[in-house]
């Protein structure tokens, strides 16, 4: 996908870019702000992701390259669609598909933990998208439910995987080591330094998961030094005494296979995609 170059122009206080309307800002980060916008043509309701080109360093930028070739280059119901990518004033605008449904987090928040055949579905869609980045030899390096957009606000929502601004190409057999993420989603190999592979997303997918099923994220610290501390010293997951007598024996087994502390013995995409959790 070629980017457009435009200007930014403002009359009577509406802000447009190219062919849209900004109508409101939905989120924003140090590198970011996403917009709610609007095609001034057609209607049509979308995001825009608007990222300051001067505050990426050479390996976001790298990782901007990678979002920008994997996004334009797929077409696939569980990840984010990317209309159009716009250049404007020192900032790149990525067009994307609109997710009325918000994020998997405010989800969580608003219903609490969910039914273990929503959370079942939910993660079937996860290993579907997961699958096509996984062909394209890409590691997200962000999974976390913040991330994770729904088409709808409803449960039979269609999830799909966004923000791949962390994202980039890891072989099989090669490994890299530069620590990104969110914290208590992150494998505990990234937050001691050490080389990773594509298992690190199995780890946040498995914290998705159990937060999913319990309402809250398996590990919790005030800091990374407490987190990991308390990853390590855990001997079993702190899976909800409420919730856990009624748990089927896989979603126990999946859990505890995709947190795995060591990543040799972690899952792999395949063994998580063929899970008897996700086929029964």
């Amino acid at each position: 996908m070629e980017v457009e170059i435009t200007d930014i122009s403002s009359e009577s206080g509406i802000s447009t870019v190219g062919d849209y309307i900004l109508k409101r800002k939905v989120g924003e980060g140090p590198l970011s702000i996403v917009w709610k916008a609007q095609h001034r043509l057609s209607g049509e309701e979308v995001a825009m992701k608007q990222i300051y080109l001067s505050k990426l360093n050479r390996n976001l930028k790298g990782c901007l390259d990678c979002e920008l070739n994997f996004l334009s280059n797929v077409r696939h119901p569980n990840i984010i669609r990317l209309i159009n990518a716009i250049e404007a004033e020192g900032c790149i605008f990525l067009v994307l598909e609109f997710c009325a449904g918000g994020d998997l987090a405010s989800f969580i928040r608003q219903n609490g933990r969910v039914q273990e055949s929503i959370v079942k579905r939910f993660t079937r869609q996860l290993g579907a998208g997961l699958q096509v980045v996984r062909a394209h030899h890409i590691i997200h390096r962000d999974l976390k439910p913040e991330n994770i957009l729904l088409s709808t606000p409803d449960s039979d929502a269609v999830l799909k995987i966004a923000d791949f601004g962390l994202s980039r190409i890891v072989h099989p057999g090669d490994f890299v080591e530069n620590v990104c993420g969110s914290p208590m989603y992150m494998a505990p190999e990234v937050l001691q330094f050490q080389k990773y592979d594509e298992k690190v997303d199995m780890w946040s997918i498995g914290a998705i998961l159990f937060e999913l099923l319990n309402g809250y994220p398996p590990f919790r610290g005030r800091n990374n030094v407490q987190l990991l501390q308390n990853i390590k010293e855990s001997a079993f997951l702190p899976f909800s005494r409420l919730i856990l007598p009624g748990l089927h024996q896989d979603s126990i087994d999946i859990c505890t296979r995709l947190l795995c502390k060591n990543p040799v013995n972690r899952l792999s995409f395949d063994e998580f995609f063929y899970h008897r959790f996700l086929r029964r």
